[in-house]
């Protein structure tokens, strides 16, 4: 008895069905995944290149159950100027002190700046909250 063919003759009718589907699907997820690489690129260089003001705190010290000083660096460009906001945490976390410091000399694009911050109670941290520019 002859053996039966269940597929078809290879090359005769072209691809199949399935085939088409999977490559089509291929097609679709590599310019999706392209679209969104895009799009995360996009909103990277705009958190980068719209930040006029940068800083980040060096050191800080407590000097007293009163006072922190903070060692603060801001990058700016040369005509940027704003207020950097600090903070200060007790040991168990509760805020003791803010304070807003103002930048803005002209002409400066690097600032080293000792900042003393007056707590309500001894503190244990301080840290940089946020910069913002003026526009």
């Amino acid at each position: 008895m002859a053996a039966v063919r269940e597929q078809l003759p290879e090359g005769r009718y072209g691809r199949s069905a399935d085939e088409r589907a999977d490559r089509k699907l291929k097609v679709v997820g590599a310019g999706l995944g392209v679209v969104l690489l895009g799009v995360i690129g996009w909103f990277g260089y705009d958190y980068i290149a719209g930040q006029k003001i940068s800083a980040e705190v060096i050191k800080f010290s407590v000097t007293s159950d009163s006072e922190v000083q903070v060692h603060l660096e801001v990058r700016k460009d040369a005509d940027a100027t704003g207020t950097c906001t600090l903070r200060s945490r007790s040991a168990d976390g509760t805020e003791v002190a803010r304070l807003d410091v103002a930048v803005g000399q002209p002409g400066t694009k690097r600032i080293d700046e000792v900042v003393k911050v007056r707590t309500t109670a001894r503190a244990t941290s301080a840290e940089l909250v946020q910069c913002t520019a003026r526009r």
